[in-house]
């Protein structure tokens, strides 16, 4: 499959980018989240992967609608929105006494500018399918990296518990 065909996908491809994107995302924020104990975790970076892969969704599906119109680019005017959003969302993130707040809510209205660029399309399936994702990172993904979390803690607890420390009894 060469040329034009193989930029153009059904509304069911489309929505299986995403969700792998989402997928992928999240693994690689629960890695970040739970064993690294960086303040970015699943949520985040499911929805900044899910954010990107709609934006290059939404990228191909306008390039193809107005080949050759000269003189015309529309993602131009995207690509002003994802500035400004990231503008935005840098301003979100604060760091207070050495915790970082503000993330996933930046990487959220990043991916509701991704979404609001593909209903400015005409990409409504899309736009909707993408906005249930970001639901489900937002409540259901929460749900997973605390319990990834809790058991990681626990697991470091039992683990300190038993072992001896400097100031334990035992003769080496």
């Amino acid at each position: 499959m060469h040329g034009i065909a193989q930029f153009t996908d059904t509304t069911s491809i489309m929505c299986m980018k995403l969700i792998l994107a989402m997928v992928l995302g999240g693994v690689i924020g629960t890695e970040r989240s739970a064993l690294a104990g960086q303040p970015a975790g699943t949520r985040t970076f499911s929805l900044v992967s899910m954010g990107a892969a709609l934006f290059v969704i939404v990228a191909n599906y306008v390039d193809l609608a107005y080949v050759g119109i000269e003189s015309f680019d529309p993602m131009h005017i995207a690509a002003g929105i994802v500035t400004g959003v990231g503008f935005i969302g840098g301003g979100i993130i604060v760091t207070r006494g050495g915790t970082t707040h503000g993330i996933t809510t930046a990487a959220g209205l990043w991916i509701a500018a991704a979404v609001g660029i593909a209903v400015g399309f005409g990409l409504y399936a899309i736009a909707t399918f993408a906005s249930i994702l970001a639901l489900i990172v937002f409540t259901g993904m929460w749900y997973i990296e605390e319990h990834f979390k809790h058991t990681l803690a626990s697991h470091t607890r039992t683990k300190d518990i038993s072992a001896p420390g400097p100031h334990s009894t035992e003769e080496s």
